[in-house]
């Protein structure tokens, strides 16, 4: 119910953000440098209902510290900053592991649908299912969230995922919020997605990932890491696709970059 769920909400973020969680925020978030005094204060609510409403499992030995909870949370609602807050209402259980793993073998849930080989033995970073968990491993979520040059973060790349998800498919196309964007979207990303396939097979190198050449889904994800972490590179090469993930997260990171003009 959602008046319950907004009740429960109200009360939480009565209390103040600990100090501690900041300090975690800004020692651990890179992207926290570069907002302003609203959007901090907006996304410490956001970290403050997250971790809360997610059920969080230390796995393969870890114990879960609030610096693993907030870090994770941090970044993860950086990308809906300015988006509403439940398009994260399907995630509810966040995996985490210490280091690189072997994709566990685990059920199916009833509604869930794998999108790729559930348990496969195959070694991953992280993992978004469908209708299911989010894995992640600390080391990467730790080096991603701290070293943003690097142009990778898999919190970003499995949170992407979990935007795509929204719609049940995973596509490569978030839910939009105009009828008409979803023409642009398709037109702008589906040639960029195209543009990166080739050079990937001819061995050029892209201010994109090349994982991003594996499908649409990937795309996006790895679209969305460097919106996020290499924006002034994207938007002088991607220019189009910079603005078309500009327009759906209502952000513009570039100009968040940009040192302030002085008159």
């Amino acid at each position: 119910m959602s008046w319950l769920r907004d009740r429960r909400r109200r009360k939480l973020l009565e209390r103040p953000f600990p100090a501690e969680w900041l300090d975690i925020l800004r020692t651990n978030v890179a992207h926290v440098a570069w907002l302003d005094a609203a959007e901090l204060a907006h996304l410490c609510d956001l970290v403050q209902v997250f971790v809360a409403e997610k059920t969080w499992e230390g796995c393969g030995g870890l114990e879960l510290t609030d610096e693993i909870r907030v870090t994770i949370a941090g970044d993860a609602c950086l990308l809906i900053l300015a988006l509403p807050h439940d398009l994260y209402r399907k995630i509810d259980t966040i995996l985490v592991y210490p280091s690189t793993v072997v994709s566990p073998p685990r059920p199916l849930g009833l509604f869930e649908v794998p999108q790729g080989p559930v348990g496969d033995g195959t070694p991953i970073l992280g993992e978004a299912h469908l209708h299911g968990p989010v894995i992640l491993t600390w080391d990467a979520v730790r080096r991603g969230a701290r070293h943003p040059e690097h142009g990778h973060n898999v919190v970003f790349h499995e949170f992407a995922h979990k935007l795509d998800m929204f719609d049940n498919a995973a596509d490569g196309t978030p839910p939009l919020e105009h009828r008409e964007d979803y023409a642009r979207w398709s037109k702008v990303c589906s040639a960029s997605f195209a543009a990166l396939r080739e050079r990937t097979r001819q061995g050029h190198l892209s201010v994109l990932d090349p994982y991003g050449a594996t499908n649409e889904a990937e795309f996006f994800a790895v679209a969305t890491e460097a919106f996020f972490y290499i924006p002034v590179a994207l938007r002088e090469h991607e220019a189009a696709l910079y603005d078309v993930l500009r327009r759906f997260y209502r952000q513009d990171p570039a100009t968040r970059r940009e040192p302030a003009q002085v008159s």
